[in-house]
């Protein structure tokens, strides 16, 4: 008999890179259902508050739950304590509502990067497990070829627009051979002292006609 779990599979690319100033969020924009590459449009990659963004991979319903959850959770300890929420702060709270649910899990690994007194990313799975990531980290289903880049590109005290780069790059190499991994364009998100803003697509576009130069 058909396992409908197996069947109905969601898969994604998603990275998060250090770079000097900040932290760059990016993501494919494919969902798909099972072998059905259902949307080529999907956003994965989030603001949740001036100062902290998020990658998703997995369900997309429980993962808009828990972003929601992010979300008011921040703006009530910002009201509580009359300070913002650090990035390692969410993920341990996130770590928290993940691992009381282990039984019952959600179906979802995210990325949680942002700016404290540095920049920071935590990779985050499904029963709470929190791993902070000094240089870079990768979900979904493309992680393997969007790895090889990372591991073999990525250095120390990249620029901004080196951090945007490498990240389309990693993206590009995952949607080039992972069939889940997709769509029309790459969302991208830069967090650093200017805010927690997205990169406009024509940008993004720049640098994927370069990868094809």
């Amino acid at each position: 008999m058909t396992d409908i779990k197996n069947d109905l599979k969601t898969g994604t690319t998603t990275v998060g890179i250090v770079f000097s100033g900040g932290v760059v969020l990016a993501a494919d924009m494919r969902a798909s259902m099972g072998h059905l590459a259902y949307d080529e449009q999907a956003e994965k990659v989030y603001r949740i508050t001036d100062k902290i963004g998020l990658t998703n991979a997995g369900s997309v319903g429980d993962s808009l739950v828990l972003i929601r959850f992010l979300r008011s959770h921040a703006q009530l300890y910002e009201t509580e304590r009359e300070i913002a929420i650090t990035p390692k702060a969410l993920a341990s709270y996130l770590s928290n509502v993940l691992n009381n649910h282990r039984y019952y899990p959600y179906s979802v690994q995210f990325l949680l990067g942002g700016l404290n007194s540095k920049p920071e990313i935590h990779e985050i799975t499904a029963f709470g497990g929190v791993l902070e990531r000094d240089k870079y980290a990768v979900t979904g289903s493309g992680t393997e070829f969007a790895m090889s880049v990372l591991d073999q590109q990525y250095s120390k005290n990249l620029t901004e627009e080196q951090a945007i780069a490498l990240a389309v790059r990693a993206i590009k190499a995952s949607t080039k051979r992972d069939m889940y991994s997709g769509g029309e364009s790459i969302t991208v998100r830069i967090i650093d002292g200017n805010g927690n803003r997205m990169l406009p697509d024509k940008d993004v576009q720049k640098h994927i006609a370069k990868l094809s130069a």
